[in-house]
Parts: structure tokens; sequence; C-alpha cells
């Protein structure tokens, strides 16, 4: 006989599985990972710059400084990006006005803890909160990746580095056990703490909650009477919140930019690693130190880039692509086989395989060129289009024109396109020949096979297959003497 209490019915056996699996369901979205919100400070005036530009929209490779971060970022996957501006706000948000971002003003700038302050509002207390830098562009994915891992509901990830020279940093003190204590800033310092080399990056990820809380009891209780977000650190150990410390594996991913000789130092770091990581995809470089990459670019096998040359924006090489010195390749697609001689500029082009550039060759947005197509020494083509195997070799200007296969365009030929007001166009058919000197006032049409002879200035139709020659009648003027100036 049972003394102890009643057996459990079978809908009290229901009842606990279900609470049993909404525990689970609970510990389950306890366990994902909280939504990021992502804050990137970028009201700093930059004085040091001695600019009329705000420090975060000075250039790096091509980019502005905010951009790069804004970029790396959007990787993440962020539910939003609070930007928080300042110095020259409307212009900072004019030059990045696409990027899709949210932003805050700091009208009235009383340091690093009242800027993320500003963000807070707009960012709910369930969010995870990483904290980026406008003028600390090189930051990496992985590494930002391997700090949030550290962050979570009571834990506050803080991102340091080790420099031999620790100088205009705050130092990060930690107990003999190597918890992180506090962070001092270097103004404030002791000469025992101004000894560490660990520095404060200023990149950390925590709760929103907390953060939230930590921030309202920052006081401006130190030599510039600001409002540190570094004070923090010792707001949650005091809370008992653990502070986990990630150290920095290269610190040129976290040295910010405050003059012109950092920048120059870190656009140095930018070319370095854009060579490395060719040279690792098998692109011959002559020197790596001589190679500007300021955007991205694809390529085939046994690419050759000489020395002094500028990639930007999206640039694809085909295989065995050869690149000349000092040129200059922008959103550009460049074919198989071509080689592109010395001292080009190449803006906006699609060349075909097989094709010889230069050198001193200018191709400009919507150039188009087939396969075996020859542009030689001082040559422009804009917004035109030539026909497999067709050259134009010496000092010509084609523009706003369509090629056929197999056109000649002989030396110091011109395609007059523009009126002053309005551009025409020109179609020159299969196998022309154009004799040096020649002026093709457009619009115009040449036939296929027709011949212009030197020195022609053509208005009206060619017709194909002929020989046109516009010229003036030579004439010898008997008598005639060349003004000679008067003695003074």
């Amino acid at each position: 006989m049972r003394t102890g209490g009643q057996r459990p019915s079978k809908r009290g056996s229901r009842d606990a599985r279900r609470s049993g699996a909404a525990r689970g369901a609970d510990a389950a979205r306890a366990a994902s990972p909280a939504p990021l919100s992502v804050v990137i400070l970028a009201a700093g005036e930059g004085k040091r710059m001695k600019s009329a530009h705000p420090k975060v929209l000075q250039p790096l490779a091509g980019r502005p400084l905010l951009k790069h971060v804004i970029d790396t970022a959007r990787t993440l996957a962020p539910a939003a990006i609070q930007v928080v501006y300042g110095h020259g706000g409307e212009g900072v948000r004019s030059a990045l006005e696409v990027e899709p971002v949210s932003w805050t003003l700091q009208a009235e700038r009383l340091g690093t803890g009242h800027a993320v302050l500003q963000a807070m509002q707009h960012i709910p207390d369930g969010h995870l909160v990483l904290v980026l830098y406008g003028d600390v562009p090189l930051i990496g994915r992985g590494t930002i990746r391997e700090l949030l891992a550290l962050a979570g509901p009571r834990r506050l990830a803080l991102l340091t580095m080790k420099a031999d020279d620790p100088q205009g940093y705050g130092r990060i003190v930690r107990s003999a056990r190597g918890l992180v204590q506090r962070i001092v800033e270097e103004r404030d310092a002791t000469r025992r703490e101004l000894a560490i080399h660990e520095c404060n990056t200023g990149v950390l990820a925590c709760p929103a909650q907390l953060l939230r809380g930590w921030l309202a009891r920052v006081k401006p209780d130190n030599s510039a009477a600001e409002y540190y977000l570094t004070d923090v650190i010792a707001l949650a150990v005091k809370d008992r919140i653990a502070v986990r410390p990630l150290i920095a594996p290269r610190v040129s991913e976290v040295l910010g930019v405050n003059d012109k000789a950092q920048l120059a130092q870190l656009e140095a770091v930018w070319r370095a690693q854009a060579a490395r990581e060719l040279l690792r995809e098998g692109v011959t470089l002559a020197d790596p130190a001589r190679l500007d990459v300021r955007g991205e670019v694809a390529h085939g096998t046994d690419v050759f880039i000489d020395v002094n040359v500028v990639l930007e924006g999206k640039v694809v090489l085909g295989d065995r692509v050869r690149l000349g010195a000092g040129c200059v390749i922008r959103n550009s697609e460049i074919g198989a086989d071509t080689e592109v001689f010395p001292h080009c500029v190449i803006d906006g082009a699609l060349i075909g395989p097989g094709c010889n550039i230069g050198p001193f060759a200018r191709l400009r947005p919507t150039a188009t060129l087939a396969g075996s197509v020859h542009i030689g020494n001082f040559v422009e083509v804009k917004n035109s289009r030539l026909g497999a195997g067709s050259k134009a070799n010496h000092l010509a200007y084609l523009g706003d024109a369509r090629l056929g296969e197999r056109v000649n365009i002989g030396a110091g030929t011109i395609v007059a396109n523009y009126d002053g007001a309005n551009k025409h166009a020109t179609l020159i058919e299969d196998d022309v020949h154009t004799g040096s000197n020649s002026v093709l006032v457009a619009p115009i049409t040449v036939g296929a096979g027709a011949t212009i002879a030197a020195g022609s200035t053509v208005t009206r139709a060619v017709p194909a297959g002929k020989l046109t020659v516009a010229r003036a009648r030579q004439a010898t003027i008997e008598g005639w003497r060349r003004p000679v100036k008067s003695k003074k």
C-alpha cells in the first residue's frame, strides 16, 4: 500500500513534458546570439590633419576612412549600423549618403562615452553592441568575429593591443591574477601605469542593457572633463561582469589615424596587404612595394604587373594579361593575352582578348574593344566600339564612334564629334583605311572598304570601296614675304 502521495495523472505527465519543452525552448532562445548593433564613432574633427575635410573623409586606398569601417561592419550582417557624427557632419553624411546606416548627431563633443550614449537611444536592450571607430580603418572581420564570440549576456569583450611604443594610448590595468581591472588614459596615468605596454583600442562588445546603465553612471572626473567610454570597464568589474580581453593579432589592424603621417603609414600597410594577397594567388608583381590597389581585383593565371601600377574600383584581368609600368586601370575589364604598355590610363573600358594598348594611350568610359585591337601611343578612345582586328596606332582621337572589323585609323586622324553643344555619332564600317591627318566631321558614315586620303576633311558620307579625297587645292603664292618684326 502506497503512503507517499498520489500517482501522477497522464494529464500531469503531459503538462510536465510541455513545461520541459518550454524550458528547453527558453534555453535555446537564451543560447541564440543576440541581434547585433554596430556603433561607429565618427565625430572627431582631426585638427592634426590640417585639412578642410573631416578626418573620417580622408582617403585611404581611394576610399574615405569611414567607408572602410562601414564596409567591414556590413560583413557582420548587423541589425543596424549607427554612425555618430559631429564635426563637418553634413559633409560626412553627404559623402556617404548611399550607405545603409543610421546617422546620430553628437552636437557637443563631450567624449567617447557621451558619443556612444547618443546612439544608444536607437538600440534595443536585447541587442549586442559593437563599438568601432571611423578613423580605425583596417580592423579585420576575423578579429571582430573573435571578439564578438567572447561577449555574452554577462560578459564584456574588450580588444587590446601590445604596443612597442604605447605613447598616446590608454593603458590596460590588470590585477595580479591577470584580470582586466580598468583602463587609464595616458594623461591620467601614474608613472607605473605609463610603463604598461598593453593598450586600449577602444573597440568593445557588450549587451546593450548593461552598456546603457554604465554610460549613465560615467562621470567626467578626469583631466579632460569628458565622459570616457573606457570608464565602463571599471564599472563592469565593480558589477561583477566578466571582462574578456582579446589582444589584436596585428597592431596595424587597430591603429587610428590622427595626422597625414599616420595616414601614409596605414596606406603602406594596405598596399603591402593587397600585394601579398595577389602574390599568394599567383600574380607576378615586378615590385610588391610599388603597386596600389584601391578597390577589388579579379584575375586569371599568369598575370604580370610592372611597377607603379594603380588599380582602382573593380578591375578584372584575364589570363596572361600584362600591365606595363605606370598604368592606371579603373573600373575596367581586360581580356586574356592583352598587353597594356607603360603609362596608359584605362577608365571604364571593356577590352577583349589579345589586344595591344599603348604606350601613353587613354581609354575613357564605355570604350569597348573586340579581340586583337591595337591602340597605340597618344591615342584616345571615348564611348566608342572597335571591331576585331582594328587599329589606331598613333596620335588619334575616336569619340562616339562605331568601328567595324579590320579598320585602320591613320596617324593624326580624329573624329570631330562635338559641335560645342551636342555629341554626334560616326559609323566606320569594316576594312576602312583613313590616311594620316584626316578629320571625320560627325555625324558621318564611312562605307565598308573605303579609303580616305591623307589630309582629308570629310563632312559627308563616304561611299564603300572607293577612294575619297577632300583637300584644299595646293597653291604657291609668288612674291609673298614672311612678316618681319620691327626693330626696337
